[in-house]
């Protein structure tokens, strides 16, 4: 178990006034564990008390090792929250991750388990800092993604349909060492762009002088890579050029301003003002950005809603976007990580408008 990431998530319990929880979440448990559990329906619980030691709830079909926990392992025959309610302090709180499954909490509330039932992101919230170890990978894993990009636009070509496109996309990845995508590669050519998580089809074929953007991320070693680039297969008439400019600077701008202490929501208004002021406020439909790491969408995101105050440690995305129907969709994404006193872009694909030959 990485002691020094529980040790954070007992702080954020303490601040929320809790003295227990339950942690189901496979992700957060390979966070914590570095360990990926698959249990499939079976229930399994880490039950997480201040001060003491963790439990792990776990059926006898998957064992597991690790000297800084105790393992209370149940069987097919065995109720696995009737296994868990001995352990639980019935006079106080119980915290709950987002995603332990109802049909497990319902047997516990039916049980009298605990005093109140309490919803704990206190293990989310440790996950907003990323430690030493996820910032290289991080890095890594943006690195290699940076290099899969190029080689996507290399791929670009006459003929070539969005699916064809997709396909290859797949392979790039492999060939590059990573494991899988971080989610479905969005692949968009013309004004099919103009929706923000469009499906790639076979029948939009790539002709000459239509753009294309590229919504990709791989996984390295666990950690996920996230980022948007857009192409043009000739020189770009002026309105695509003013597009593709005002969406840059939006992107550049709200980079600029990211440091500790900043709001987060100030970073969307910076972005979303620049483009709104420009007349195409209403264009730009979709948060800022997202917080990455375990998970392409990891809790938290940059938004005007959003109440998370810049620190450092933090990775997340900046990801302005205009998208008129039928007409263009630009999206410009980077990963970075807040520092110690502003911030590090870890893409370093050229943002520049790129001409790509697809003769």
């Amino acid at each position: 178990m990485y002691l020094n990431r529980l040790e954070n998530v007992y702080k954020n319990m303490e601040a929320d006034g809790l003295h227990q929880a339950i942690i189901s979440d496979k992700n957060a448990l390979f966070y914590l564990f570095g360990h990926h559990f698959e249990s499939g329906e079976r229930m399994i619980a880490l039950l997480l008390r201040i001060h003491e030691r963790p439990i792990l709830i776990l059926n006898d079909l998957f064992s597991f090792n690790d000297k800084d926990i105790d393992i209370v392992y149940y069987n097919d025959s065995e109720n696995g929250p009737d296994k868990l309610l001995p352990y639980i302090e019935h006079y106080m709180a119980l915290g709950i991750d987002k995603f332990f499954p109802s049909r497990f909490l319902i047997s516990l509330m039916d049980l009298h388990a605990a005093s109140a039932y309490k919803t704990c992101i206190a293990i989310d919230y440790a996950r907003f800092i990323k430690d030493d170890i996820e910032k290289k990978l991080m890095i890594t894993s943006s690195h290699l993604n940076d290099l899969c990009m190029e080689d996507m636009k290399n791929a670009l070509r006459v003929g070539i349909s969005e699916l064809e496109l997709q396909e290859e996309i797949y392979r790039i990845y492999k060939r590059h060492g990573i494991s899988r995508v971080s989610f479905t590669p969005i692949v968009a050519f013309k004004a099919t762009a103009a929706d923000p998580h469009h499906t790639p089809d076979s029948k939009t074929i790539l002709e000459e002088g239509d753009m294309v953007l590229l919504d990709v991320g791989g996984v390295y070693k666990d950690y996920c890579s996230d980022m948007t680039r857009v192409f043009f297969t000739k020189e770009p008439t002026l309105f695509e050029e003013k597009i593709y400019n005002l969406v840059k600077e939006a992107n550049l701008e709200a980079i600029k301003h990211i440091k500790p202490g900043v709001p987060l929501s100030d970073i969307d208004k910076i972005a979303r003002d620049i483009i709104t002021n420009a007349g195409y406020g209403e264009y730009f439909n979709h948060r800022l950005g997202h917080f990455i790491g375990i998970e392409d969408h990891d809790f938290g995101d940059v938004s005007k809603s959003s109440s998370i105050i810049a620190a450092p440690g933090m990775i997340f995305s900046i990801e302005p976007g205009i998208y008129i129907k039928d007409k263009i969709g630009v999206r410009i994404e980077d990963l970075v990580m807040v520092t110690e006193d502003g911030c590090r872009v870890l893409n370093e694909y050229p943002k520049d408008i790129t001409i790509v030959d697809i003769k």
